[in-house]
């Protein structure tokens, strides 16, 4: 099986610009928060993680988002077009660890509270807003993204970690 090819920004941007125009309230991690906090030697991610507010009204319009972009499941043993979901606040509420999806744009995976995090209220305090393409992204600080890649503990995660420990540790002036 050959790897995925890596999310474009386009694609991300259209992404995050789909879930800002219907007010959703969530910050980017994983390896596309990498790639905007400019983290070099790390290779690009094949989609695009997302933690969102999991209050009912912000649930309400995560649901309105996901099914303008066609958000369908993807996984192991679905169709390589995803099986398709119709979206509500309920179902999203019922939600416990992570969505794998396929959208019109790219995958997008959704974390409700990422490894060695409180989800979102915990990662909003410190994240910081980094321009993609024509909008703005509300992203994990890198010492959040760095917490939770320990706690999870996985490989891919274990290989990372010296870099982002590394660019962690320069001064922003050496970034």
């Amino acid at each position: 099986m050959s790897d995925p090819e890596p999310l474009s920004d386009e694609a991300a941007a259209a992404i995050i610009e789909t879930l800002r125009s219907h007010g959703v309230r969530f910050v980017v991690i994983g390896g596309f928060a990498i790639q905007l906090h400019q983290v070099p030697g790390v290779g690009r991610t094949a989609d695009l993680d997302v933690t969102p507010d999991r209050k009912r009204k912000n649930l309400e319009k995560l649901a309105a988002a996901l099914a303008a972009l066609d958000a369908r499941l993807r996984g192991a043993g679905l169709p390589d077009e995803g099986m398709p979901v119709e979206w509500h606040a309920d179902l999203l509420e019922r939600m416990d660890l992570a969505l794998n999806l396929i959208t019109t744009f790219g995958p997008l995976d959704i974390a409700l509270r990422p490894s060695g995090t409180d989800g979102y209220i915990d990662l909003v305090r410190n994240a910081e807003e980094i321009p993609l393409g024509g909008t703005v992204a509300l992203t994990a600080s890198l010492a959040d993204i760095v917490r939770s890649k320990e706690a999870a503990g996985r490989p891919k995660d274990n290989l990372a970690l010296p870099v982002l420990l590394e660019h962690l540790r320069r001064s922003p002036d050496d970034r």
